[in-house]
């Protein structure tokens, strides 16, 4: 009997713990155990993982946002001008369109001039374009005076359409001379010494005779380069072109390659620039001429014998010691004042 009733006791004690735990837990003696169940944080587009401890003595820690840089804006330079700046001249293209050229290598042709153009430093005071088409008849596509502005003159280059007939090259050279080269075209006045400069680019053998219009064009001072593609004559390009042949006669395979000319001919229209950067061993200032270049120094600095480094100049102070006018006086009066009192020593001497 007292089995059961201790049985009794012990559950209904279990049932009284059950029942006020979490609520007046104190007078028992112990802490509940709390847990703190915590969903992940969500930063941006990360989740980041929280740790769960299984009990925890204070409230759940609740991390700060990380800090997020505002955008930085970074500055995108503009592209850089490729057009050389050098002197002044007339330039005319003469541009073989005869029915050997086809249709799409006419169009490299174009993008060939194009390009050409970029590399230019045009206006009506700087370089000036004249375009010729010629096949067995001849086509002045624009005068040196039509276009002064790159983007309206590549316009018209994209517009001209091949001829599609025989090759009269000579012809084409001819009107060049006397009507693309002229004043009334746009062409300088020969007082002015800007250069005239005529590229032709063919494919094919002439038709006609180039050889005399070719030296009466040179005469007229008129620099002639000759570019041949595929099938061109190396013969007929070497007559119609300036001395020295090596500088003034170009030849290429086909009409796809044609556009890797004009690196070769930037140099040639621009000229060397001896005072690029690694062409030259100046310490200061390069100044480029016509054939070369030479050095000069900045304002306090002077040219070395090398002609190339610099060293400052040294301040040549020049002392200029005035003489004192009562100098002179006061030393008389002082070998005065000693030749007295020699004397009258000597005189009680012999006194």
């Amino acid at each position: 009997m007292k089995q059961l009733m201790s049985k009794v006791v012990l559950y209904l004690s279990s049932l009284l713990l059950a029942a006020v735990h979490g609520t007046h837990y104190r007078i028992y003696g112990f802490q509940p155990q709390r847990r703190y169940i915590f969903p992940p944080m969500v930063h941006g587009s990360a989740v980041l993982p929280v740790s769960r401890p299984s009990v925890l003595a204070s409230p759940p820690y609740i991390a700060s946002p990380r800090h997020k840089p505002e955008p930085r804006t970074i500055p995108v330079q503009p592209p850089t001008d490729t057009a050389c700046k050098s002197r002044p001249m007339d330039l005319v293209f003469i541009i073989d369109s005869s029915r050997s050229v086809r249709p799409q290598e006419f169009e490299k042709v174009k993008v060939f001039l194009s390009n050409m153009i970029d590399t230019i430093d045009m206006g009506e005071k700087a370089t000036r374009v004249a375009v010729v088409n010629y096949a067995s008849t001849v086509k002045i596509e624009f005068f040196l005076k039509t276009y002064f502005a790159k983007a309206a003159m590549k316009i018209a280059i994209s517009k001209i359409s091949p001829l599609s007939t025989g090759t009269m090259t000579g012809l084409a050279i001819q009107t060049a001379l006397e009507e693309a080269f002229t004043e009334a075209s746009g062409a300088r006045h020969p007082s002015l010494n800007i250069p005239k400069v005529a590229f032709i680019v063919t494919d094919g053998r002439p038709q006609d005779k180039v050889q005399d219009i070719s030296v009466r064009a040179r005469a007229a001072g008129i620099e002639m380069y000759a570019v041949g593609v595929d099938r061109a004559d190396m013969q007929s390009l070497k007559l119609m072109a300036s001395e020295p042949l090596d500088d003034h006669v170009f030849y290429v395979e086909t009409y796809g390659v044609i556009e890797k000319l004009t690196s070769k001919f930037k140099e040639t229209l621009c000229g060397i620039d001896f005072c690029a950067p690694g062409r030259h061993d100046c310490e200061h200032t390069c100044v480029a001429t016509d054939a070369s270049y030479y050095c000069k120094c900045h304002d306090g600095y002077k040219l070395n014998p090398d002609k190339k480094t610099c060293s400052r100049k040294e301040e040549v102070r020049k002392i200029v010691e005035k003489e004192d006018p009562c100098k002179c006086e006061a030393l008389v009066e002082f070998q005065r004042k000693v030749n007295t009192y020699i004397n009258s020593l000597t005189t009680k001497h012999i006194l």
